[in-house]
């Protein structure tokens, strides 16, 4: 039995939001994560707490509030309808906020690691040089930072593939809108189309180890060069 046009969907759907959370992750997370690595505040505590919730809440309690600010009665609900854009629970746009923070931890924190490996040296140096901040991150932090930009990436991607609890209480299912790959191999499992799941379950499987293969390779092949 081959994947259908459904599950064809679910997972161009999957990589769609995948992508741009992604790419949406890295935006807003690379500030966060060097004012992180940098900062003497008392709000690091606070703020890191805040990045690191989704490691330890479950999936349902996230999916559950984000429900209720993102409906109709909730304060980012009645912000949108205000603008003539509706609701955003039970659509991709929905979809792509969850993502983003529920994956959040899993780039800001490879990147704050990074960024605090670089150490106050370099900087000190672009400093002296008379380097602006903007200089001093793209010629400085970037490319001393570029294994935990990678790392992000591909934990934040890998992520996003995996999410089912938080997309499914935000998204529901609705084909070709919400029905991400981890939706559709429930959908399968529950009518007992247990060859169609095993299609998509075993794809995942590979895919998951593929990424930590790349990841725990990555890693050897530095230290090994350190």
């Amino acid at each position: 039995m081959t994947l259908t046009s459904a599950d064809f969907s679910a997972i161009w759907l999957t990589l769609k939001l995948a992508s741009l959370t992604t790419a949406i992750l890295l935006v807003i997370g690379t500030p966060i994560a060097l004012w992180l690595s940098r900062t003497r505040s008392w709000l690091r505590g606070p703020v890191g707490a805040i990045v690191a919730l989704p490691l330890v809440l479950p999936p349902t309690v996230i999916g559950f509030y984000l429900l209720l600010a993102l409906g109709p009665h909730g304060f980012v609900g009645q912000f949108t309808q205000s603008l003539g854009l509706g609701t955003l629970t039970f659509s991709f746009a929905g979809l792509v906020v969850g993502s983003v923070l529920y994956s959040m931890p899993f780039v800001v924190q490879p990147l704050q690691n990074a960024f605090s490996a670089i150490g106050s040296r370099p900087l000190e140096v672009a400093a002296t040089l008379r380097a602006n901040p903007w200089d001093t991150f793209f010629s400085v932090i970037l490319p001393l930072a570029r294994p935990g930009f990678i790392t992000a990436a591909i934990l934040g991607f890998a992520h996003t593939v995996g999410e089912f609890g938080v997309v499914l209480m935000i998204g529901g299912n609705i084909p070709d809108k919400t029905r991400v790959v981890s939706v559709q191999i429930y959908d399968h499992v529950e009518a007992m189309e247990y060859a169609q799941a095993h299609w998509l379950a075993g794809a995942m499987l590979v895919f998951s180890f593929a990424v930590l293969l790349v990841l725990y390779s990555g890693r050897k092949t530095r230290v090994g060069w350190s």
